[in-house]
């Protein structure tokens, strides 16, 4: 478990603990929720979206696949997904997802969690965001520039548009 004070908020990051694998569960609703305003998605006649595939084996923390839990002042506040790549021209590891609740957004929680993770993970890292989502493509420019002082690469995929960042930690 990490733990960081600043000031009075108290900000943690776990791997899931097993009784706790319902809320990442559960934010993932509201991820994919953000995300419709990108792709063109649905939820299904429940009312709900899709299970997100494979979660599973994050929440398990299988097949180098993990789940972390971020917390702010012991509230659910985001999660993020990281895989390790077996191809090594990728990079070691990646961001699969990482969503903080926008009540935290601009607070330091996405950038303190992100700088965590790839301290923890040390290696070669990518992070893609999709082709229309500027936002998080500014927040991830943002921090992985400060964090590797401007020392990535940035491709553009030519089949989607999609952006990835590439650097090592």
């Amino acid at each position: 478990m990490i733990i960081k004070w600043s000031d009075t908020v108290e900000m943690k990051m776990e791997l899931v603990p097993p009784e706790r694998k319902e809320v990442i569960d559960h934010l993932m609703q509201f991820y994919l929720y953000d995300f419709t305003s990108y792709l063109d998605m649905d939820v299904t006649s429940n009312g709900k979206f899709n299970a997100y595939p494979d979660l599973y084996t994050y929440l398990n923390n299988r097949d180098g696949r993990f789940a972390y839990l971020i917390t702010c002042l012991n509230n659910p506040a985001g999660f993020a997904l990281i895989e390790q790549l077996q191809n090594p021209l990728e990079g070691d590891y990646y961001m699969t997802e990482f969503f903080i609740m926008k009540k935290y957004r601009r607070s330091g929680l996405g950038t303190w969690a992100a700088n965590e993770l790839f301290e923890h993970y040390k290696g070669n890292w990518k992070v893609t965001q999709v082709s229309n989502n500027t936002t998080a493509q500014a927040f991830w420019q943002k921090v992985i520039s400060a964090y590797t002082r401007g020392d990535f690469i940035q491709k553009t995929r030519s089949d989607n548009g999609n952006l990835s960042q590439y650097f090592k930690s």
